[in-house]
């Protein structure tokens, strides 16, 4: 797969998403530029004013949807606030509006959206598959369970990352780590150099735990296989 230079990851925030959610992949992003500054991450929401996303934790995005900012990724991130951004027609439209070549990615109930969307009906996703305590009640249903009910035309799987092409899901909370370092993957970006990410982010016993728990949909771009050897990236020769 070609490295596409200058890869642009946008994260769009709203009222009581998951801070780790997004805040993996911001940070796998963050952690990659340090070999390649060319690869950016950036916040953007419904509007310019700043977001309270989970435990209080306010953000400043970087951009409105209004702004249409260009992008190779959209990410979404899940959490409470995520059933209001089901109904949300503005997001809707955005998402709808984007480059075919511009991949749709989420987190735990992230992709709930698309699921609401019809944009997962053919295909496969994951989300959140371990229930919280009002989730495992008689109340609740556990969120991978919710999306087979929101999307009956997608196949529901229980991979950590599910790769469909343009659509790219993860679990919840922690496997956005694991997404952002797929993303840099779909970027072009070889094995080596992923792996010397998770190094600087003293993440290597989770990436080799993880790194094979990821489903290709047929026809899904095939990123270089984990248990090949790693040939380290002209980046990391040249850093």
């Amino acid at each position: 797969m070609l490295r596409k230079p200058g890869f642009r990851l946008g994260v769009y925030l709203f009222r009581d998403a998951e801070i780790a959610d997004y805040a993996g992949p911001c940070g796998v992003f963050a952690a990659a530029q340090r070999f390649d500054p060319e690869l950016q991450v950036f916040i953007l929401a419904e509007g310019a004013r700043p977001v309270s996303t989970r435990a209080g934790l306010t953000v400043q995005p970087a951009y409105a949807l209004a702004e249409n900012p260009a992008m190779d990724a959209l990410l979404l991130p899940g959490g409470p606030g995520v059933r209001q951004e089901m109904h949300n027609r503005r997001l809707h439209d955005y998402i709808r509006s984007l480059p075919e070549d511009c991949l749709l990615a989420s987190v735990g109930t992230g992709s709930w959206v698309y699921g609401r969307m019809g944009l997962l009906d053919g295909l496969p996703a994951t989300n959140r598959k371990e229930p919280d305590r009002y989730e495992a009640s008689h109340l609740g249903k556990t969120p991978i369970d919710r999306l087979a009910e929101l999307a009956p035309g997608c196949r529901v799987s229980h991979a950590r990352v599910v790769d469909a092409g343009r659509l790219v899901t993860a679990g919840g909370m922690s496997a956005g780590v694991e997404l952002g370092l797929h993303l840099l993957r779909r970027a072009g970006y070889d094995e080596g150099f992923v792996r010397e990410v998770a190094r600087v982010m003293e993440y290597q016993r989770g990436y080799d735990s993880y790194a094979h728990d990821i489903e290709y949909a047929a026809g899904a771009p095939a990123a270089q296989s984990a248990s090949q050897p790693a040939s380290l990236s002209p980046l990391l020769k040249s850093a």
